[in-house]
């Protein structure tokens, strides 16, 4: 270990990376806290990805949302309850097979979230007001590179 607590012979580059990563992380986990609170009032953070993936995906089977996220059908069950609960989502036969459910967004929970969604894109739109458009898009670009080598390694 260097005297900085750091250890000997990694690179700087990736050092500064991992520090920037976990702020953006940490105030992204605080924003989404923040976002479900808009939503509604009772919306746990966690489940704020689950109304992202429904407007995105539209209507998906329980197990298929489960697996998306990475967690198990029980913990899905719960959270899809308490989406219910709050009239943001709704279960419905699935037409293609009689025997799955497909969860998707109410009108109120389609409403709601897009009202939110769309509030955030303005903030991050004043926010990276006076970068160039350039830069934008190539943070988006690396962004979503970063995002697709983890999925392979996931996968």
């Amino acid at each position: 270990m260097a005297a900085d607590g750091e250890p000997v012979g990694v690179d700087q580059v990736f050092l500064a990376l991992e520090r920037e990563l976990a702020v953006f992380l940490r105030r992204a986990r605080a924003s989404s806290g923040e976002l479900a609170r808009e939503v509604h009032p009772d919306l746990e953070p966690s489940a704020y990805g689950l109304l992202v993936r429904l407007a995105d995906a539209g209507a998906q089977r329980a197990t298929d949302l489960a697996g998306f996220f990475g967690v198990g059908k029980a913990t899905m069950s719960r959270q899809l309850h308490a989406l219910e609960q709050l009239g943001l989502v709704a279960r419905a036969p699935d037409p293609a097979d009689g025997r799955a459910v497909l969860v998707r967004l109410t009108d109120e929970g389609r409403e709601r979230f897009s009202r939110v969604r769309n509030a955030r894109r303005a903030r991050y739109a004043r926010r990276l007001a006076a970068w160039d458009r350039h830069e934008v898009a190539e943070l988006a670009r690396l962004l979503h590179r970063l995002n697709a080598e983890q999925e392979g390694e996931e996968g």
